[in-house]
């Protein structure tokens, strides 16, 4: 979320970002794995994972049902209803009670997802921007905010594995990403979408990032 014109930072995530925490918990419990494989020390590693697990639990929004997408901002605590969150679910180790992560995936699949992706902001927000165009102003404007990104739908898919066990559903996910390897970048994968309906792609013809998900998440529902 880099997107920046001039001095205007676009999504300024000034403070403690939610997917940032959730990757530092995943990355303290896989030092601990591997200090323990290699017969060293794992308890420091382990203590920090332990903390961190604690403190997580400030990033559940009780009032809304899901995961603030950062706290402590210069304005406090942000409420956006972003994709971000379902790092929290998808990684190795999550750090939300099934409940939770029930919530979250039922949220972002009505909120956030389209054919060809994730939105990067749900429609009700004000800062909501379905439309992505015009000069590199109004394109950086709605990057992130309500743009639809091709690679997100991993996380999507591992989450919702996760609480659903449906394999067949994230299947019929991706027929539209096979679809669309014929109609833009022809045989590729695009980088974004429009976050409104018809959810026109746009941005690079052929994303790499795009193309590395949608791969990995076909090779493991082939292998489940």
């Amino acid at each position: 979320m880099d997107a920046r014109v001039g001095e205007w930072v676009v999504t300024p995530r000034i403070g403690k970002p939610v997917e940032i925490n959730a990757l530092w918990y995943n990355a303290l419990r896989a030092m601990a794995e591997f200090a323990h494989a290699l017969g060293a020390p794992a308890g420091e590693y382990s203590a920090w994972a332990d903390q961190v697990q604690q403190s997580f639990a400030r990033f559940w929004n009780e009032s809304r049902g899901y995961c603030y997408d950062v706290l402590d901002t210069p304005t406090g605590d942000d409420p956006a209803l972003r994709p971000n969150q379902l790092f929290a679910i998808a990684l190795p180790d999550s750090l939300l009670a099934a409940t939770q992560q029930q919530a979250i995936v039922d949220l972002c699949a009505r909120e956030l997802l389209t054919s060809l992706g994730l939105r990067s902001l749900a429609p009700g927000d004000p800062a909501y921007q379905g439309f992505y165009g015009g000069d590199a102003q109004r394109r950086d404007g709605a990057y992130h905010q309500g743009t639809a990104w091709g690679w997100l739908i991993g996380a999507f898919a591992e989450a919702h594995l996760r609480v659903y066990a449906d394999p067949a559903y994230i299947q019929r996910l991706l027929q539209p990403f096979v679809d669309h390897l014929a109609d833009y970048g022809v045989g590729s994968i695009s980088e974004v979408a429009h976050g409104d309906p018809p959810h026109q792609p746009d941005g690079c013809i052929a994303q790499a990032w795009s193309v590395a998900e949608l791969l990995r998440i076909w090779q493991r529902l082939c292998d489940a």
